[in-house]
C-alpha cells in the first residue's frame, strides 16, 4: 500500500479537507444511505449513487478492500421527513390496494434496473431495514438503559437536550440547540415529546398503519433515524471509515444518526462524513410541485415535457462527473447535449488508441497523464480535473493516430491500459455504440471495408460509394485516410 496515503477527502464534520487514514487497511467500511424505495428512481438519485460508486471504484483501484454497505429504506419513512404523518411505503400500498413489500420490491427492482443502466456497481452489502427490526429495537434498549431516551404512550423519543449537555446535538450540521429552541414553537397537547425537536426511534401504529412489529413498548415501527445506526454498525462495526450520503440527509438524518450512535457507543461511529451536493434544474430545486421532478426512466425514454430529446444513461453518468460531488449540478437539456457530445468524443478517442501504428520512439510522455489523474482523484475525488486531463490526451491520441506525434509499442499499450482504466474501470463509463453482445458486427464491417479497399483498388467508384453509403444508412461511419480508413458506429 504506498499510494493510499496520499488520498485527501472533505470531511463535513470537520468541514476541510483531511488525509484519509482507515482504521484498520487495508480494509475500508464505507456506509452510504440509499434510496426510500416508493417511487421510481428520479435525477436525485443519480448523484449520489454515481458519487460514491466512484469513490467505490477509486478506493480499490489504489489497492483497499472496500466493504460497501449502501440500506434500502422500506419502513419508518414519513412524510414530512420527521416523527409525524405517514409512512411513505405504507401510503403507497394503502391507495394502490397492496402489500407495502410488494411496493418496497417493484421499486427497488426498479431502482436496481436504473442503476445497472448507470454502471453504478452493486454494493457489497444491501441490508433493509424492515429485515433488521431487532438490531433496531436492540439499539431503542441501549438508549434507554443509557437514559438518552423515554417511553411515551407507547412510542419512544431520543431525548435531544440530555444528549446535547454531554456531547454536542448539531456539530454535522453546524445547529446550535438553543437556536433551534427558539425558532420552534410548541403547541400543548399535540405531541408526546417532552421537546419539540426530540426525535422518534419507535412510533406506536395507529390502528390503521399496514407496516407493523411487536416491541417491548408497543406494536410499531421504528423512526427513520434508526435504521442507519443499527445497519451500519452491524456490518461495519462500532467505529467505521467512511459514512456518505446526499447534502439534504445532513439534518436531521445523519445528525440524528451521530446522536444516537455516540449516545449508545460513547463515541462517533464514523471517521469521515462525505456528502454531495444536490442537482437543480435550469436553477430551481427539484420537486413534484414546480413540475419539474424527472424520473431516470423518462430521462431515457425523453418523455417528461422539459426535455427536448432521450439522454442515454452514460450521458447521464458522464454529465454527474463532469462537476465536482460538493457543487451544486444545474440541469438543462443544454448541459446534457453538451456532455452528450464531449462522451462521444471521449469515446472516440478510445477507440482511435486501437488504430495507432507504434513507432520506434516515443515523442509523448503518458506520466502526465497518470500523475494529472492520481493527483485529482486523490484532491477529494476531483472527477472534473480528471475529465479534463482525458480531454488534453484525446487531442494528443488524435496527433498520434495522424502522425503528428509518435509513440513506441510498450508506451501505447501503457497509455491504452491507463486510459481503459481511467474510463471505464473507474469513473465507470462505457461505450454505449458498441453492441458488446453481438460479436459479428465487427467482422462483418471489416469484411465490407476490405471489399470496398478492393473495389477502390480496382477503380470501382460505384461499389465503393455503395458500400461506404449502405453502411452509413445502418449506423456506421466510414472515414478514408490516406494509408486505409477507419470506421465507427455513430
Amino acid at each position: 500500500m504506498e499510494r493510499e496515503q496520499k488520498l485527501s477527502i472533505y470531511n463535513t464534520l470537520s468541514r476541510k479537507k483531511e488525509e484519509f487514514k482507515p482504521y484498520n487497511p487495508p480494509f475500508v467500511g464505507l456506509y452510504v444511505c440509499g434510496p426510500t424505495v416508493y417511487g421510481d428512481a428520479h435525477l436525485g438519485h443519480a448523484r449520489p449513487a454515481v458519487t460514491f460508486d466512484v469513490l467505490f471504484r477509486y478506493l480499490q483501484d489504489i489497492g483497499y478492500k472496500v466493504r460497501y454497505v449502501r440500506n434500502i429504506t422500506d419502513v419508518g419513512h414519513l412524510e414530512n421527513d420527521a416523527d409525524e404523518g405517514e409512512d411513505k411505503i405504507s401510503k403507497k400500498a394503502r391507495i394502490d390496494k397492496l402489500e407495502p413489500m410488494e411496493v418496497s420490491h417493484f421499486f427497488t427492482e426498479r431502482y436496481h434496473d436504473a442503476m445497472r443502466m448507470l454502471e453504478v456497481k452493486s454494493p457489497s452489502i444491501e441490508p433493509r431495514a424492515s429485515g433488521h427490526i431487532l438490531e433496531q429495537i436492540e439499539l431503542i434498549e441501549q438508549l434507554l438503559e443509557k437514559g438518552f431516551a423515554y417511553v411515551s404512550n407507547g412510542s419512544v423519543y431520543f431525548d435531544v437536550a440530555k444528549y446535547d449537555k454531554q456531547y454536542h446535538y448539531g456539530k454535522l450540521s453546524g445547529r446550535v440547540l438553543e437556536d433551534m429552541v427558539a425558532n420552534t414553537r410548541t403547541l400543548d397537547g399535540q405531541s408526546d415529546k417532552r421537546n419539540s425537536f426530540d426525535f422518534a426511534l419507535w412510533k406506536q401504529a395507529p390502528a390503521e398503519h399496514i407496516m407493523r412489529w411487536n416491541s417491548p413498548w408497543s406494536v410499531g415501527f421504528p423512526g427513520w433515524h434508526l435504521e442507519c445506526s443499527a445497519m451500519s454498525t452491524k456490518y461495519l462495526g462500532a467505529r467505521f471509515d467512511i459514512h456518505g450520503g446526499g447534502m439534504d440527509l445532513m439534518f436531521p438524518h445523519h445528525e440524528c444518526e451521530i446522536a444516537q450512535s455516540v449516545a449508545a457507543c460513547g463515541h462517533d461511529a464514523a471517521k469521515y462524513w462525505m456528502h454531495n451536493n444536490m442537482i437543480t434544474i435550469n436553477g430551481q430545486k427539484m420537486g413534484k410541485s414546480l413540475g419539474n421532478f424527472i424520473t431516470l426512466e423518462e430521462l431515457f425514454e425523453g418523455s417528461h415535457k422539459l426535455l427536448v430529446q432521450s439522454y442515454s444513461p452514460m450521458t447521464i453518468r458522464f454529465f454527474v462527473l463532469q462537476a465536482h460531488y460538493r457543487s451544486t449540478l444545474d440541469f438543462s437539456n443544454e448541459a446534457l447535449q453538451a456532455s452528450e457530445k464531449g462522451l462521444e468524443r471521449l469515446m472516440r478517442a478510445v477507440q482511435t488508441l486501437s488504430k495507432i501504428e507504434p513507432k520506434a520512439t516515443s515523442s509523448v510522455d503518458i506520466s502526465d497523464l497518470e500523475s494529472r489523474y492520481l493527483d485529482a482523484m486523490n484532491d477529494d475525488l476531483n472527477t472534473p480535473i480528471v475529465i479534463s486531463a482525458l480531454f488534453d490526451w484525446v487531442k494528443i491520441i488524435n496527433q498520434l493516430h495522424d502522425g503528428q506525434q509518435s509513440i513506441n509499442s510498450t508506451d501505447l499499450e501503457s497509455l491504452t491500459s491507463l486510459v481503459k482504466k481511467i474510463v471505464f474501470d473507474v469513473l465507470g463509463l462505457k461505450d454505449e455504440k458498441v453492441d458488446q453482445s453481438n460479436d459479428l458486427v465487427s467482422p462483418l464491417v471489416e469484411m465490407l471495408i476490405e471489399v470496398r479497399s478492393e473495389a477502390k483498388v480496382n477503380k470501382d467508384w460505384a461499389t465503393s460509394d455503395l458500400i461506404r453509403d449502405k453502411l452509413a444508412e445502418i449506423g456506421v461511419q466510414v472515414k478514408d485516410r490516406k494509408d486505409g480508413c477507419d470506421w465507427e458506429i455513430i
